[in-house]
């Protein structure tokens, strides 16, 4: 079995999901789903994925500015199924990285996005920052 997809998630709410090839250079799919159905996307990829980069929000130091505790609930949320994807990988058994926020190129514009990686479907800031995740690995 060929082993040559990068899968890339923004964890939230929304879901970003990014499914990359490495044989190909290109993006595959992008989505912007519930928890549930992106764990259902990786199972159904699972004998092709070499790797899940998960951008992990317990490596977050800093929440930005505006209302703080709305900031620390939404953030506690996400740190929350940070730890479920960590879980669900590890039960699979499939190889994943989880990465510091800091260390992703995100919040990138939909013209930017489009220019970087010649993707032309509609995308959300969620599928975007996934995509990032693995983007030209």
């Amino acid at each position: 079995m060929d082993k040559n997809l990068i899968i890339g998630i923004d964890p939230g709410v929304k879901t970003g999901i990014a499914v990359y090839s490495k044989k190909e250079k290109k993006l595959l799919e992008l989505h912007t789903v519930r928890i549930h159905r992106a764990f259902e996307i990786v199972t159904d990829m699972g004998a092709h994925i070499e790797m899940v980069r998960i951008e992990d929000a317990r490596q977050r130091k800093w929440l930005g500015s505006g209302d703080a505790e709305a900031k620390k609930q939404g953030a506690g949320s996400v740190k929350r199924d940070c730890k479920i994807w960590e879980d669900f990988l590890q039960d699979k058994a499939i190889p994943f990285q989880m990465t510091s926020p800091g260390k992703v190129k995100t919040k990138i514009s939909t013209g930017y996005f489009k220019a970087l990686t010649g993707w032309q479907g509609v995308t959300s800031n969620h599928a975007r920052d996934a995509a990032m995740l693995v983007w030209g690995f």
